[in-house]
């Protein structure tokens, strides 16, 4: 298959591929290869993910919110459009995100220091325990999906998927 790495066997993809080509052998359906197996690859992580963090008692947005936080260093608080802005997300959305989380402990809101008119969200200890302990399946799973690559490779897919993110017919990296 044109697709597929010397010894390596065809795949889904190939096979779809291959029946556009009998079945519309004027169409060119070869950004099928790369983006398919992207889209098929993203939900496959996507579920591995979903199942790991739940045995957290978590949601991947939440981690993400979670790692914002840890990330932004001590005292590990931005205030909500601070995290708006870096999670891409709409108030409506980042306000039922943080409830949750509230709830579970995992964060904490409180009066902002530098301006009474509104509050930061504080990562507290049980979120940083639940942040930590998923982080490590996180990096397994990620792991696992990246076993057949070499440093090498692992380095040239991301140079390749970083060109994709910031070609300017593309949205410049946002999500």
């Amino acid at each position: 298959m044109e697709n597929s790495l010397p010894g390596q066997m065809p795949d889904q993809v190939d096979k779809v591929l291959a029946q556009w080509a009998a079945a519309a052998p004027a169409v060119d359906v070869s950004p099928m290869a790369v983006m398919s197996r992207l889209f098929r690859l993203g939900k496959r992580v996507e579920k591995e993910m979903a199942r790991r963090f739940r045995d957290h008692g978590l949601q991947e947005g939440e981690f993400d919110l979670l790692a914002t936080l840890y990330r932004a260093g001590p005292p590990c608080a931005l205030t909500p459009q601070q995290l708006v802005q870096a999670i891409l997300l709409s108030s409506a959305a980042m306000t039922h995100r943080l409830d949750r989380l509230e709830a579970a402990g995992f964060v904490r809101r409180e009066a902002n220091p530098d301006d009474r008119r509104s509050v930061v969200v504080v990562l507290t200890a049980a979120g940083q325990a639940a942040l930590l302990g998923a982080l490590g399946d996180y990096l397994d799973v990620m792991e696992s999906f990246l076993a057949p690559l070499d440093t090498a490779g692992r380095a040239q897919l991301a140079g390749l998927l970083k060109t994709m993110l910031l070609h300017p017919d593309g949205d410049g990296g946002v999500l």
